[in-house]
């Protein structure tokens, strides 16, 4: 999901001083009735009636018991959706509801090693989306010719605001089918591949089905007068087949906009690794909002021009040679759904690697110093208001600006320091690999790139992570030397850095302790490479 700089949501939900209640760890830890039983399938049906703007359907649950001796089990749906029932092998089992977590007394002996299945009968007037996808939920809209264009969007708010799931990061279901029935001058396009449409006089009801794990905020529905058309890419795994599904009377339109998509699977197969989902292809997906990168059903919605919304962020002109949605989004589908963050306070795994994605696509195919310029222009919008990473167990991510913007800057710093972009990129896929179809915690992205690089990054990360403080880089200039320290850094941080010194780089390497560099000839210029996101002050003698 994007942080959009003109509508300045996310500062009205993060607050320094939030308050926690039981709702918020109900949503955000792994409760004792969510850590006993590992999710393998969801079976998923809804009926939409777009008239009304009800649904209703069941979804059917899978899951592996790994604990024995509980007898309960957490699954969430919010209001105003209700369960309205609820079976294992036929049997009616009691709920106890505690706002939008309910838990499920068991009836049959759940024994370790075993398989059982949930039947939950659902419906309701879902939450209508306040401002899709930041605040989301159903969107009801009419596309230009007056008929109904209908999607989902959910990161924020959790897919359990229209259909009932384990709706934490942690547990990724590990295949899926989705049912989906519209009126029959409508379809649904939804996640995976279609297996088949089945018809009555009156509707037709859409099957799709995933065979990679999915998180539950990636799934979708999106119901519109669509066409469609396809092409098949030669991708490092063989034939990638790549699906986009527009309103008809803007074929035309995305036909010739569409065709970043394979330019983008290049640039990231290139610096990522394969796409992840070769078995349930790519999607592209017209949406009556901005976007979202739900897994192989990616949704657009940025009106066939170039930039976000035809402005570019960086403020440099290289924001207009690509569309922000399609790279941006599709960067998701390896940060964000092959590796997921565990608990949504490191959402910055998904955001940052994905913002520093797009100046990747740009170095793939316009040159590695527009990728520069072009992420350090993005630099203007980082505001350093909360740390990059949220509360743990709460369900509260860190800064909504700063962990596009200034995370996307201080992986650029870290490519600058490695000096080795062969290495560089072999780490970038490596994550890719290690952590395949995945949920991750920052620690273990920290150390995998530590241990890769073979650099102690512990202090880097702290800074650029976990506080809101931008280091300074304090100095006294005498002639030919200059002495210098750092200021405003944790403890530890001894970054090396590149300074600018009448028009040459040079290294040097501070700490927190006084040091000294001595230049060629007497110092006129000085400035700090423009690669680091680091403040410079002069101090007098």
């Amino acid at each position: 999901m994007k942080y959009l700089p003109f509508i300045l949501l996310f500062a009205s939900l993060s607050v320094f001083s939030q308050k926690y209640n039981r709702q918020d760890t109900l949503r955000g830890a792994i409760t004792p009735e969510r850590v006993w039983w590992d999710l393998n399938h969801y079976d998923l049906s809804v009926d939409v009636y777009p008239e009304t703007q009800l649904i209703m359907g069941t979804n059917k649950m899978t899951y592996t018991v790994l604990e024995e001796g509980v007898d309960e089990l957490q699954v969430d749906l919010q209001a105003p959706m209700e369960l309205t029932s609820i079976t294992q092998d036929g049997v009616a089992l009691d709920v106890r509801q505690e706002g939008n977590a309910h838990f499920i007394k068991l009836k049959k002996k759940q024994t370790k090693g075993t398989t059982h299945t949930l039947k939950m009968g659902f419906e309701g007037k879902p939450r209508k989306a306040k401002n899709a996808p930041w605040d989301g939920g159903f969107s009801w809209k009419k596309d230009e010719k007056g008929r109904h264009f209908i999607a989902t969007s959910n990161q924020g708010i959790g897919a359990s605001v229209w259909w009932p799931n384990k709706d934490h990061n942690y547990d990724e279901v590990d295949s899926l089918d989705m049912h989906v029935t519209v009126p029959k001058d409508l379809v649904d396009v939804s996640n995976g591949r279609l297996v088949g449409i089945d018809s009555t006089a009156s509707t037709k009801t859409y099957h799709w089905t995933v065979k990679n794990p999915i998180n539950s905020y990636g799934v979708n529905l999106n119901i519109g007068a669509y066409t469609h058309f396809n092409e098949v890419y030669e991708g490092e795994k063989g034939a990638l087949d790549m699906d986009y599904w527009v309103i008809k009377e803007n074929e035309a339109k995305a036909k010739e906009q569409f065709k970043q998509a394979p330019m983008m699977i290049e640039a990231f197969e290139h610096w990522f690794g394969p796409y992840p989902f070769y078995e349930d292809s790519y999607k592209l997906v017209e949406a009556p909002y901005l976007g979202m990168e739900h897994q192989s059903s990616v949704t657009y919605g940025n009106k066939y021009q170039n930039g976000y919304l035809g402005r570019d962020l960086s403020k440099t002109d290289w924001g207009l040679k690509f569309d922000f949605i399609i790279i941006h989004e599709s960067g998701h589908e390896w940060f964000a759904n092959n590796i997921t963050s565990k608990d949504v306070a490191d959402m910055w795994i998904h955001e940052s690697f994905t913002c520093y994605s797009e100046n990747l696509y740009l170095d793939y195919h316009f040159g590695k110093e527009a990728s520069a310029e072009y992420v350090i222009g993005l630099r203007r919008n980082i505001k350093n208001d909360e740390p990059i990473i949220g509360t743990y167990d709460v369900r509260k991510t860190g800064s909504g600006s700063d962990m596009y913007y200034k995370g996307a800057n201080m992986l650029h710093m870290l490519r600058t320091l490695v000096e080795d972009d062969a290495l560089w990129r072999e780490t970038l896929r490596g994550l890719n690999t290690k952590f395949c179809h995945q949920t991750v915690t920052t620690k273990q992205i920290e150390n995998y790139i530590s241990k890769k690089l073979d650099k102690n990054l512990n202090a880097f990360f702290n800074q650029y992570l976990r506080t809101t403080d931008i280091p300074i880089l304090e100095y006294q200039k005498l002639r030919d030397k200059i002495t210098f320290r750092y200021t405003n850094v944790v403890n530890g941080f001894d970054m090396p850095i590149q300074m600018v010194i009448n028009g040459e780089k040079e290294w040097i390497y501070p700490s927190k302790q006084w040091r000294t560099f001595k230049a060629n000839s007497k110092i006129k210029k000085l400035k700090i490479a423009d690669d680091f996101y680091v403040e410079l002050q002069k101090i007098n003698p």
